[in-house]
């Protein structure tokens, strides 16, 4: 796996790259022989340390952890504990998909990033704002076909709030996304309609 251990405005010794490459190699060799690569970030946040881990272990499977701790080392084991708790969760799901998996049913689309509100644009300013959002960045994304289960499973691992998906049991759009009490919520636009 190729791995890439960087700090933001810290500097990262080579005690602490080998801890992170030796953990993180051997937690992820436990589930997948082949990862393709993986990004671990530190940053400091006043006095605590701030980890995030980022590991590619398939098409379109990304799993991604973050801890803050009193040091680096802390916060990188505590990161790591959460990415193999999640791991471990779908340890077979994951197994399965890699057997089984359908790259042709994924659909191609654009993405966009959009600015979000500058300094005096919130919300409850009475300014009029303009219409259009500012685009910062497009880019081409694949919505994957999915079951509702395998999309549960790619929204954990990945720790991301939403995520869009084609549903392979009737072929329309979908999303998942996570509510604030923690649960998910599902949205399918066909709702009541008699499936053809």
């Amino acid at each position: 796996m190729q791995l890439s251990v960087t700090g933001k405005q810290i500097d990262i010794g080579q005690a602490l790259r080998e801890h992170v490459t030796d953990a993180l190699n051997d937690a992820v060799e436990k589930y997948f022989g082949n990862a393709m690569d993986g990004t671990v970030v530190f940053s400091r946040e006043a006095q605590d340390f701030h980890a995030e881990i980022a590991v590619h272990v398939g098409k379109g499977i990304q799993i991604q952890a973050h801890a803050t701790a009193g040091d680096a080392y802390g916060a990188f084991d505590s990161a790591a504990e959460h990415m193999a708790k999640r791991m471990r969760r779908y340890k077979r799901r994951l197994r399965d998909h890699h057997r089984s998996a359908r790259p042709d049913e994924a659909i191609r689309a654009q993405a966009f990033v959009l600015a979000g509100p500058g300094p005096g644009e919130g919300p409850d300013d009475h300014e009029p704002t303009t219409d259009e959002p500012v685009v910062v960045a497009e880019m081409e994304a694949e919505i994957p076909s999915l079951t509702v289960g395998e999309a549960v499973m790619r929204l954990d691992l990945a720790n991301t709030p939403a995520m869009m998906f084609r549903n392979s049991a009737h072929g329309g759009l979908n999303m998942l996304y996570r509510r604030p009490d923690g649960s998910i919520g599902w949205v399918d636009p066909r709702g009541n309609r008699e499936q053809s």
